[in-house]
């Protein structure tokens, strides 16, 4: 008996991350495979945190959440300031603990950045010095969104040119310009070489799967789940949250068109395309960025479960 618990405590502890496009099935393909491995669930949905933001964000249905444990869903509020750092720390926490009891753990979510934070760990950047960062700042303040877009693509064309093809919604939020910038200035080096250069170790072996569909079964999916926001009191959830729309939780696709809205400056059947069509343009963006995840294995969303099981348990046994 005791030659068996060690054994069993010699096991590979193994992450499977499912990764995908918005409205693709991520959420029933997690909670199938936790209910095959007894395991739980770690979301990495950076909106689906927020409490405030259930139906906006196509938080997983109360059915759903009892299909398996899940963690990281609406536990915090749209007043904290939670970034990615916060979010990887306690997702780490979470997995050391969860590893205790199965050795394999389920990760589920849309968001990339928060996904690579858990996998790979977020990379080191220098400090810097305050006069700096209250001189971007200032300029930024004076001379507009234009002057840090501008000093971006001069200091680091080919992280400007990166962002401006896989994630163009980052060079319109000043917060995360302004620190790119400064990072330049600071340290007179361009900020994209400070990226990718920190190993952070981690007590898991990550499994990577993504599910994907042609362009229009996944524009046609993301419409009819915008519809079904809708119907469900997405319009009364953002006009609760209107008050408070400047909170950088609520700088996100499906409440901004909704607070134009409130604001008078376009009619509700506009907003409403507006929010299909920038989901659309948002899924395009997640997929490039999934597309750039190395050994990931890709399914088409309409695979039978029980083969993307056996495919799982084939790599996990020779792991």
């Amino acid at each position: 008996m005791l030659w068996i618990k060690q054994t069993e405590v010699l096991k590979k502890n193994i992450l499977i991350t499912i990764i995908g496009p918005t409205a693709i099935g991520k959420t029933s393909l997690s909670i199938a495979l936790a209910q095959h491995f007894g395991c739980d669930i770690i979301s990495c949905d950076s909106r689906q945190f927020f409490k405030e933001m259930k139906i906006g964000t196509a938080v997983p249905t109360d059915a759903e959440l009892a299909g398996a444990p899940h963690h990281f869903i609406q536990n915090k509020s749209i007043f904290e300031n939670y970034t990615v750092g916060d979010f990887e720390k306690e997702a780490i926490a979470k997995l050391d603990e969860l590893f205790l009891k199965n050795n394999i753990q389920i990760m589920v979510g849309g968001s990339g950045l928060y996904v690579d934070a858990v996998l790979k760990g977020l990379d080191s950047f220098p400090a810097i010095a305050p006069e700096i960062r209250d001189e971007v700042r200032t300029t930024f303040e004076e001379k507009g969104l234009d002057y840090l877009q501008n000093k971006l693509k001069e200091m680091d064309a080919l992280y400007y040119e990166s962002l401006l093809q896989n994630n163009p919604q980052t060079l319109q939020n000043p917060h995360r310009m302004m620190r790119f910038v400064e990072v330049c200035l600071g340290t007179s080096k361009p900020y994209s070489s400070f990226i990718n250069k920190k190993e952070n170790k981690r007590n898991f072996t990550p499994i990577v799967i993504g599910l994907e569909a042609n362009r229009e079964i996944m524009y046609n999916r993301i419409n009819q789940r915008v519809d079904i926001m809708l119907n469900e009191g997405q319009l009364q959830e953002a006009e609760r949250l209107f008050p408070n729309k400047e909170l950088n939780a609520l700088q996100t696709v499906g409440y901004r068109e909704l607070f134009d809205y409130f604001e008078g400056k376009i009619t509700l059947d506009f907003a409403i395309e507006e929010i299909k069509k920038n989901t659309r343009r948002f899924s395009k963006r997640q997929l490039t960025w999934f597309k750039r995840t190395e050994n990931a294995i890709w399914f088409d969303y309409l695979t039978d479960r029980k083969e993307i099981i056996d495919n799982l348990q084939l790599i996990i046994d020779n792991s």
